[in-house]
C-alpha cells in the first residue's frame, strides 16, 4: 500500500517517525513533505497529501501538524477526501470502520511515537463496513463534494 504522509514544521518530528514506521510495516511512504523544521504552512500540506489520495497517487494519506486538527481540515478541502484527526487508537478505528476515512491526521505536540504507531496501526489494518447505515452515511459525505442534495 503507498501512503502519502505531509507535515507543517509543528509536525515534521513526528512525520519522520511516520514515514519510517510506515515503511518498517511493509507499506511505501510517500513524503510529501515539508522536508526541515522550518515554518511553513500545514494547508499546504494537507492539500498535497489530500490531492495525492484522490488523484490515486497513494492509497491513503496521514497528516500531522502541532494538534492535527488544523491540517486535517485542510486536507478535507479537497474534494473526495474524508480526514479525522485522532489523538488515541479507538478514533482511528472508527474513522475507518464507520466513515471510511482515507486520511488520517495527529499532533507532533499531542501524541508521542508510541501512540502515533498504535494509531497507525489500527487505521491501516481496519476496513470499513460496507452495506448498511455507514455506506449510506459515507455517500451523503461524497454528495457533499459533488455538491448534491442530501435528501
Amino acid at each position: 500500500m503507498k501512503v502519502a504522509i505531509g507535515s507543517d514544521h509543528a509536525g515534521f518530528d513526528l512525520k519522520q517517525q511516520v514515514v519510517a514506521y510506515v515503511a518498517e510495516l511493509g507499506h511505501e511512504p510517500l513524503d510529501v513533505g515539508t522536508y526541515t523544521p522550518d515554518r511553513v504552512d500545514y494547508p499546504v500540506y494537507g492539500a498535497l497529501v489530500g490531492e495525492a489520495v484522490v488523484a490515486g497517487d497513494a492509497d491513503l494519506g496521514i497528516v500531522v501538524c502541532g494538534s492535527g486538527i488544523g491540517i486535517s481540515i485542510a486536507a478535507n478541502k479537497v474534494p473526495g477526501v474524508r480526514a479525522g484527526a485522532c489523538s488515541e487508537p479507538y478514533s482511528a478505528r472508527m474513522a475507518r470502520r464507520h466513515n471510511n476515512a482515507n486520511v488520517i491526521g495527529f499532533g507532533g505536540r499531542v501524541i508521542g511515537v508510541d501512540v502515533m504507531k498504535m494509531i497507525v496501526d489500527e487505521w491501516l489494518t481496519t476496513e470499513f463496513e460496507t452495506g448498511g447505515r455507514h455506506e449510506h452515511r459515507v455517500d451523503l459525505i461524497t454528495s457533499l463534494d459533488e455538491r448534491r442534495e442530501l435528501r
